[in-house]
């Protein structure tokens, strides 16, 4: 019998590739229960508000852990317009190790549960946020006005978003790259 942690750790790392790479509504507690190798019952014991809770925590721990390698990208490269490009990569590596299955770990879920649940739509904004305030405090930084700062942050968010989507169903990360490009440009202009 697997100590009570790891059994919750590995139903919420199941619910979350597979919300990831099928969505919210196809996904199924059995089929969660499989893939993290977990007794029936564990399930609402580790969650007992269900499929919902599950969703919310998914989407916080997959937020809270990309924006924590974006975090990494703005502290060890130079600048925030290399970064930005730095963390596109990253997302098309990604998104090509799964052969391109695997979508933003909040867009999956946002787009399909977000409308039916105050929860899971509230887990989402916050994902979103927290990366629009990571950029825009780096921009801030590098000299950009509060302003300015927060209406790029949120551009940049929303184009990657966009792009991710467009290059999991091109199967191809030549729109990462072509808006990271932009991005970088604006940024460049923006902190000059």
């Amino acid at each position: 019998m697997a100590p009570r942690g790891v059994t919750r750790q590995r139903i919420l790392e199941a619910a979350r590739t597979l919300f990831r790479r099928q969505g919210y509504h196809a996904t199924g507690l059995n089929q969660v229960l499989d893939e993290g190798a977990a007794p029936k019952g564990s399930l609402y014991f580790h969650f007992p508000g269900g499929k919902e809770q599950l969703a919310v925590e998914a989407v916080r721990l997959s937020a809270t852990e990309l924006r924590g390698a974006v975090d990494l990208l703005i502290q060890t490269t130079p600048d925030t317009a290399a970064a930005l490009r730095a963390s596109a990569d990253l997302l098309g590596g990604l998104l090509e190790h799964s052969g391109f299955r695997d979508g933003c770990p909040i867009s999956t879920v946002a787009l399909e549960a977000a409308a039916g649940s105050d929860a899971i739509r509230e887990a989402c904004a916050e994902g979103y946020q927290s990366w629009i305030d990571l950029i825009a405090e780096r921009l801030r930084a590098d000299g950009a006005d509060e302003a300015a700062a927060a209406e790029l942050a949120t551009f940049a968010v929303s184009a990657i978003e966009g792009a991710l989507l467009l290059a999991r169903v091109q199967r191809d990360t030549t729109p990462l790259r072509c808006v990271a490009a932009r991005i970088a440009t604006m940024i460049e202009e923006t902190t000059a």
